[in-house]
């Protein structure tokens, strides 16, 4: 057998093992935010011809556009390694230290999370109802809008209070039914 039928052989099985392992040990975790169809950033508003987007995307493509430059760059010294020498490795591993020093910049910035509407939630069972309560918000007395069992919405006020059992605040609900 030869080494390229070995390979035609071999790399099909191991990408279905890896696939298996991968399938048997993921997590699931389904709720309906994955579900929901990808939209970018992108959040209409009572159907308005502008919409916001998120900068923290552009930011992602920024980065992603300077690291593909980078292998841009690298390539034709990797072609031509031979004939650089020395000279030419110390000019690439200085080009390697300024990058990495950018990066180390970005994640020490936090440029890199992207903040989820779902962790910015807590749901909260009450009476029958579920509760959409707003995690992110750091005011005192915030109007928050909740989803229903029932999908009907009322509005809620509510005080932000400290909890010992976790790092994050909750807030505390009042809720009162409009007609």
């Amino acid at each position: 057998m030869t080494s390229q039928t070995f390979f035609f052989i071999f790399i099909p099985i191991l990408g279905v093992i890896l696939l298996s392992i991968n399938l048997i040990f993921a997590p699931h975790n389904p709720y309906e935010e994955k579900d929901s169809a990808f939209e970018c950033g992108f959040h209409s508003f009572l159907g308005q011809n502008r919409s916001e987007f998120s900068i923290s995307f552009f930011i992602f493509a920024l980065l992603f556009l300077l690291f593909d430059l980078e292998i841009l760059l690298v390539y034709p010294y990797v072609v031509s390694g031979y004939v650089n020498g020395v000279f030419g490795l110390i000019i690439l591993l200085l080009f390697f230290i300024i990058l990495t020093l950018g990066f180390a910049f970005e994640l020490g910035k936090n440029a890199l999370t992207i903040e989820s509407r779902q962790a910015n939630y807590l749901y909260i069972n009450k009476n029958g109802y579920r509760l959409m309560v707003d995690r992110s918000s750091s005011k005192r007395c915030v109007p928050i809008r909740i989803r229903l069992a029932k999908k009907r919405a009322i509005n809620l006020i509510g005080k932000e209070l400290s909890c010992r059992e976790s790092r994050c605040r909750i807030v505390a609900v009042i809720a009162r039914l409009l007609d």
